[in-house]
């Protein structure tokens, strides 16, 4: 037998530990590229914030009351002429989240003093411009609001409220 011949057709150890490291180092960084893909494009779950929410049904909005949507994290405004409008619970100032105050009948930013009325307009405050809002649509009666749309506005505009059939 010829030991030589054989040997030149072994990988040798130095390649050997040459392809391991290569084939380590692929997978390494094969599973960081996937979970890093992950966190950048989240999944988003049927009925949770950046989709459809159903903030329930158009009777259960009195006119003239403002309601919280927790999981859309927006206010239902139901207007006295009965419009609706879905408005987004962050300020525009700094994005701080704006509660509903039941007694000033306004939103009141607790970080800088912002308030805003039962349509987003400012009314007083450093925010620089209106509520934002998402969009409605009416179905089977009850307010689908798509939270994936948020609609920036300069200006309060009466084209901005929906009015249900």
């Amino acid at each position: 037998m010829n030991f030589s011949r054989k040997r030149k057709e072994a990988v040798r150890r130095r390649e050997f530990l040459g392809i391991a490291w290569t084939v380590a180092l692929l997978g390494l960084f094969g599973q960081a590229g996937v979970g890093l893909f992950k966190f950048f494009k989240p999944s988003i779950e049927p009925g949770s914030f950046g989709g459809l929410i159903v903030a329930g049904q158009v009777d259960e909005f009195q006119p003239g009351t403002v309601s919280h949507v927790r999981k859309g994290r927006f206010y239902i405004s139901r207007l006295e002429d009965g419009g609706v409008m879905a408005l987004w619970q962050r300020c525009t100032h700094l994005g701080c989240t704006i509660p509903w105050g039941e007694r000033e009948g306004a939103f009141r930013c607790p970080c800088h003093s912002s308030i805003f009325n039962t349509v987003g307009e400012v009314v007083s405050g450093p925010a620089p411009r209106p509520m934002d809002m998402f969009p409605i649509e009416i179905l089977d009666g009850q307010v689908v609001v798509d939270t994936g749309q948020v609609i920036e506005r300069q200006d309060f505009e009466t084209s901005q409220v929906y009015y249900p059939s």
